[in-house]
């Protein structure tokens, strides 16, 4: 029977997050993943501490930033690749009325640092921006396809990826350990996103999942080296290349691709950007949402060695991190989740 600290369910942006602490603190563990879902790979992958659409603050953005952006250089050095892309953000203003909200926003204390106060003058032909721009500072973006595949190639290496669907019968559950088929572990850490739907053991958490659809295009006379905000985003990803998104569908919980998606988020990006473009890829993927806006964290409450990680939403990137370093230290050293982030805020027994 193999031994291990850790069992991993998922292999989306909340698993690789947890295996990065359980890495540093020299845990062992072992992965199971199906390919099943697909909101991780999908994501834009930004990392942007500021709301743009109300020109407020992301729940502990610096916080999650100090942890994160570390977190991405470790995995960078460690893997030998290249996913972190930092520069800034720039939200096009619709009117002089959104150009004094944002200098009003710049003056809060949470939102200062993140805020330049220097209108961005447009000086792209191709982008439609007669009101300038707002630039905010400390963002960036995560490849977080390239950083799934390079990370699942490593876990395969190290013989710690099993590429199946996890049977939750097969789980076994005793007093101070787990058993899985051939595997004994201490813990078990259910990050599925979405597909925690299926789970027996947390089924339950109100998790709404908002599908999204993205666009990849091509358009070689746009030449933009950053990400600008309008009513839909567009990033450069290198090479001509940009990424359009993304869509929000609450009812639809599938990844296939739609054709209305795709209209909507054509018609809003022509909204803004001028040039011919060509769609090279249409993606869709399933956001495992809240509706506190908080990721849901923290023990079973009826087995002690089974636990979420789960609810990251559209951050996914910036959270991930902070939220696997406090699941662990509350797992390991007994430190309390807060009760945001807690699972126990859905226990209707207490």
């Amino acid at each position: 029977m193999r031994n291990v600290d850790y069992i991993v369910v998922g292999c989306g942006l909340a698993s690789i997050s947890f295996c990065e602490v359980l890495k540093a603190s020299q845990k062992t563990f072992i992965v199971f993943d199906d390919m099943s879902q697909t909101s991780s790979i999908v994501a834009a992958g930004l990392y942007n501490p500021v709301i743009l659409k109300r020109f407020t603050g992301v729940w502990q953005a610096q916080a999650q930033l100090d942890i994160a952006l570390p977190s991405f250089a470790d995995i960078e050095a460690d893997l030998d690749i290249k996913i972190d892309y930092q520069h800034a953000i720039y939200r096009r203003f619709n009117s002089v009325e959104e150009q004094n909200m944002w200098f009003t926003a710049s003056d809060k204390p949470a939102l200062e640092p993140f805020l330049s106060t220097i209108i961005k003058k447009n000086t792209n032909p191709f982008i439609d921006a007669p009101f300038d721009l707002g630039e905010v500072l400390g963002a960036g973006r995560v490849d977080t396809a390239h950083l799934i595949s390079a990370y699942k190639a490593t876990l395969r290496l190290n013989e710690c990826l099993v590429e199946e669907r996890f049977d939750y019968e097969a789980l076994h559950i005793f007093h101070d350990e787990l058993h899985y088929n051939a595997i004994k572990a201490k813990h078990i850490i259910f990050a599925e996103g979405f597909g925690v739907k299926q789970n027996p053991y947390f089924k339950y958490i109100p998790l709404n999942g908002t599908k999204g659809e993205v666009l990849i295009i091509k358009a070689p006379d746009l030449k933009l080296d950053t990400a600008v905000k309008s009513s839909v985003f567009i990033i450069s990803i290198g090479n001509d290349l940009y990424k359009v998104g993304a869509t929000y569908e609450w009812n639809d919980k599938t990844n296939i691709p739609t054709e209305k998606a795709k209209q909507e988020l054509i018609k809003k990006l022509k909204t803004f950007i001028t040039c011919d473009f060509e769609i090279i890829k249409h993606s869709a993927g399933v956001r495992p949402t809240v509706g506190d806006r908080r990721p849901i964290v923290g023990r079973h409450p009826q087995y002690n060695h089974l636990y979420v990680l789960n609810g990251l939403g559209s951050r996914g990137v910036m959270v991930g991190p902070y939220v696997a370093n406090k699941l662990f230290h509350y797992i390991e050293n007994d430190i309390e989740l807060g009760k945001e982030i807690d699972i126990k805020r859905f226990d209707k027994s207490t």
